[in-house]
């Protein structure tokens, strides 16, 4: 089977499950050559069980800083982010519930605050999609809980977190190449992605004067359970071919860009998406 196809495949859940897929997304940074960028900081990563979030976990905790993340309920997948986290040598900490509450989302920061005493950086990344041919087939009840987890969480735990987060901190935001392109059948997702986009460029700026950097990543099609679990399986094997390189991309290709973005490289860098896609180009 060539990079560029997969096996049909397809989930019957949201959010999907990695330890279902075949082949595996590539989140362990085996590749990856740490510097110590991040030596002693304290992150937390929404969506860290799976996929991107598990390679920014595992990619933070190779740079040396405690990692905790929120999942659902995909507890298999998180038990495996943690354990990759603390092959590190680092500390890990793994919250499951639902982002899109107000109040779990202070829960989380009680929880992490009282393990780790503080947040240096915040990764806003969990996020769903279900496809819609028609506007009209997108319920009240779909449309309020994409909105509620891709960006009302970031809202809620963006809030619950700033009072814990010292100068010098980073907040990142993930997007998608589906804010600046578009797409028929996410019109929800894609709606709340734009969103995404505008809450780090204001925040940003409301933030300057704290000296705490807002930005954001926008991957294209990358290779997560997000995938079998929001897509018919024919679509699933095809997933990422229609992008100039031809192929979907992997988390793990995706986690350098937030490893810089939470790192004093970034220093100068707020309010700005970077963009992980497979070479689409986007003006914005």
């Amino acid at each position: 089977m060539s990079e560029t196809a997969r096996r049909p495949q397809q989930q019957d859940r949201q959010p999907g499950v990695e330890t279902e897929m075949e082949p595996r997304p590539k989140a362990e940074m085996r590749e990856y050559r740490a510097a110590g960028k991040l030596a002693g900081k304290i992150a937390l990563v929404t969506g860290g069980d799976s996929g991107i979030g598990r390679a920014v976990a595992i990619g933070f905790a190779k740079e040396g800083a405690d990692v905790a993340i929120t999942y659902l309920d995909e507890h298999q997948d998180a038990e495996e982010t943690i354990r990759l986290i603390e092959a590190e040598g680092r500390r890990a900490l793994g919250i499951p519930g639902d982002i899109g509450n107000s109040d779990f989302a202070r829960e989380v920061v009680r929880q992490v605050v009282a393990k780790f005493n503080r947040i240096d950086i915040l990764v806003n990344n969990a996020g769903e999609q279900h496809m819609a041919e028609k506007l009209e087939d997108i319920t009240d009840d779909q449309l309020e809980r994409t909105f509620r987890t891709n960006i009302f969480a970031q809202f809620f735990l963006t809030r619950a977190a700033l009072p814990e987060m010292p100068e010098g901190s980073s907040v990142i935001n993930t997007t998608s190449v589906t804010a600046y392109h578009g797409n028929p059948t996410l019109v929800d997702y894609a709606s709340t992605k734009g969103a995404i986009v505008a809450f780090t460029r204001s925040l940003a700026l409301q933030l300057q004067k704290r000296k705490i950097r807002v930005n954001a990543g926008a991957p294209g099609p990358i290779w997560t359970p997000q995938i079998p679990s929001s897509y018919p399986a024919e679509k699933t094997a095809k997933h990422g071919q229609q992008s100039p390189m031809s192929r979907a991309g992997e988390p793990d290709e995706v986690a350098p860009a937030y490893i810089f973005l939470a790192s004093h490289d970034a220093s100068y860098f707020s309010g700005q998406v970077l963009h992980p896609n497979g070479g689409t180009v986007v003006n914005g």
